[in-house]
């Protein structure tokens, strides 16, 4: 599975941001689980999920201070 696109990112809802970081999540912890029984065969994929998350906290975060910014 590639990386998520920002301009895909920015087209989801709040809501939907929010799912897919708990999914991500979940997915980086059972690859930990994976990798220390020895089981892991892509490492890589634990750095495209950090980044990921990463880049949707991120988006998050801008259109909720955005939102801010025009309600003063």
């Amino acid at each position: 599975m590639k990386a998520m696109k920002v301009e895909d990112i920015r087209k989801l809802a709040a809501e939907e941001i929010r799912t897919k970081i708990a999914d991500a999540r979940d997915e980086i912890m059972k690859l930990r689980f994976q990798q220390v029984t020895g089981q892991l065969t892509d490492p890589s994929r634990l750095k495209v999920l950090r980044r990921d998350i990463a880049r949707m906290e991120t988006i998050l975060r801008e259109t909720e201070r955005a939102a801010m910014e025009g309600a003063k």
